[in-house]
């Protein structure tokens, strides 16, 4: 077997809760502002932090919302999604985070297979969250509902088992179908977040602008979690404004961006970079989806740092590789984080590759979730019985150990950072009159990544491309939606689907 390790030195592996490991990390720095918002500057301490977490989660017990319960939390990045989110972690619950753009029906698979006993959120999005929870209690922030759940102090991490303890839900697609709970327990993000701040070289005093979504696990883990147990702080941005990002960079001389794709390509070529001093940026990391060497260099060049990448999925808690900066290489998805090791088998075989060669990226460590709710075949296909998690992605390991992203094997689409399962997008198509058979695939693209696009087989009195364009946007999420519709006689159904998404794309000539 070629398994490559880690070059990192292994860290312990702690018998915490993620709760108190952040607590670890605020308890020595009492007044140090650790959250501010972004929009309005208000913040809160660390001490101020740990008492509103633990407020909350005397109060969630006391309602009896904490132990054994599912709160489902959809917020955009605010100081009160944190105090939520480790107030669930302390009082013994778990947490499933939506996407605060989904619509209705989204909402209620979600808390429906999360089997959620409450639903808190903001008024802005209060219609859709109660359109979507039906007979669920709904709780928004700020209203006096939500003020009421403020307790008397919870003093201490209700026990739970942190490896047998489901912490968080965050829904994925996996390597394919359709969204699915993915079961993290707390020594799942414990240990990811002593990985990447040995792997990334967090140091104390880090102060980043967090437009990286929270309920997203990229957000979660490397942004509210690292910063908060690694003695950093987070200014949080509700959603992506490149003028705030910058101006907190600035004004807070931030050390690091933690960023996506297309923010590179901004910060590469948007002329408004020029008017901010972003001298402090020493290094700028991206990860959610591959970022070309070309990119990178020119991210690195115009605000002269050093540009890097990691690799995860949810699945993995989320990091898996790392690129280090003291030997950095460009358009490498990095090497493996501590306790951590990986391998590169024959798509078709399963046998070990050499360095050098294409092939499903294998993962194995203790950031490997549990599995996926209510879904064990799913669970089955995902990881090996000896602990390998299957990632779906193509990949080459050179003779350095540094892996890099090829290809996807799996049928998940990335746009713009945000996973798209062509699968759900399908199975909304079918279920329109008149249409017979749909294949949805991504379609790459500079910006964006990948563009879902659909090929659809229409019967008599099928909807036109418009009709089903606005059906999709009062149905799916905004980067759920299509951008482009090809009606076709027949869907290809002998090919594998790297082979049909050739196919399909060769109907519209090839892509730019």
């Amino acid at each position: 077997m070629s398994v490559y390790q880690s070059p990192f030195d292994d860290v312990p592996l702690r018998d915490q809760s993620i709760t108190e490991r952040v607590f670890e990390g605020l308890k020595s720095r009492p007044d140090d502002v650790v959250l501010i918002d972004g929009p309005t500057g208000r913040n809160l301490t660390a001490a101020a932090f740990m008492d509103q977490v633990k407020r909350l989660a005397g109060g969630l017990t006391a309602a009896g919302l904490g132990q054994g319960k599912v709160v489902a939390l959809m917020a955009p990045n605010i100081p009160e999604y944190c105090v939520i989110f480790h107030a669930v972690a302390w009082a013994g619950g778990t947490v499933t985070t939506l996407n605060p753009t989904y619509t209705a029906s989204e909402v209620r698979h979600q808390l429906a297979d999360s089997r959620a006993d409450v639903l808190i959120t903001i008024p802005d999005f209060l219609t859709t969250a109660q359109d979507g929870a039906g007979d669920l209690d709904v709780i928004a922030i700020g209203s006096p509902a939500y003020a009421a759940l403020m307790g008397d102090p919870l003093a201490a991490q209700v026990p739970v088992d942190v490896v047998a303890h489901t912490l968080v839900l965050p829904y994925s697609s996996g390597t394919t179908g359709l969204p699915k709970g993915v079961m993290l327990s707390h020594r799942n993000l414990v240990v990811n977040v002593d990985q990447i701040i040995a792997a990334a070289d967090f140091r104390a005093g880090e102060i980043a602008a967090g437009f990286l979504p929270f309920f997203h696990i990229y957000g979660m883990t490397v942004l509210m979690n690292v910063h908060l147990a690694g003695g950093g702080a987070v200014v949080t941005m509700p959603r992506f404004d490149l003028p705030l990002f910058l101006q907190i960079c600035q004004d807070h001389k931030s050390r690091r961006m933690w960023i996506v794709p297309p923010v590179a390509l901004a910060l590469a070529k948007h002329p408004l970079v020029d008017n901010y001093d972003l001298s402090s940026i020493e290094q700028v990391f991206s990860g959610a989806a591959p970022m070309g060497a070309e990119l990178s260099n020119a991210v690195s060049q115009r605000l002269d740092c050093i540009c890097l990448q990691g690799y995860g999925m949810t699945e993995l808690s989320p990091v898996s590789h790392v690129t280090p900066a003291r030997a950095a290489v460009a358009g490498a998805s990095g090497q493996a984080v501590p306790n951590t090791q990986c391998r590169v088998v024959h798509i078709d075989t399963g046998d070990d590759l050499p360095a050098g060669q294409d092939g499903e990226l294998w993962v194995k460590g203790p950031q490997v979730m549990q599995g996926y709710l209510n879904n064990p075949t799913a669970t089955a296909a995902t990881i090996t019985d000896d602990g390998w998690l299957r990632t779906g992605d193509i990949a080459r390991i050179d003779a350095d150990g540094y892996m890099f992203i090829v290809d996807r094997l799996k049928e998940l689409i990335k746009y713009k950072g945000f996973q798209v399962a062509p699968a759900e997008l399908e199975a909304t198509l079918v279920a329109l009159d008149g249409i017979t058979d749909a294949a949805v695939i991504g379609l790459p693209d500079m910006e964006a990544g990948e563009l879902p696009i659909a090929f659809v087989v229409a019967g008599e009195g099928a909807p036109d491309a418009d009709q089903i364009m606005a059906h999709l946007a009062g149905t799916l999420a905004h980067y759920k939606q299509l951008h482009q519709i090809h009606f076709v006689t027949e869907i290809p159904k002998s090919a594998s689907g790297k082979i049909l998404r050739r196919l399909l794309r060769d109907q519209i000539g090839r892509p730019k």
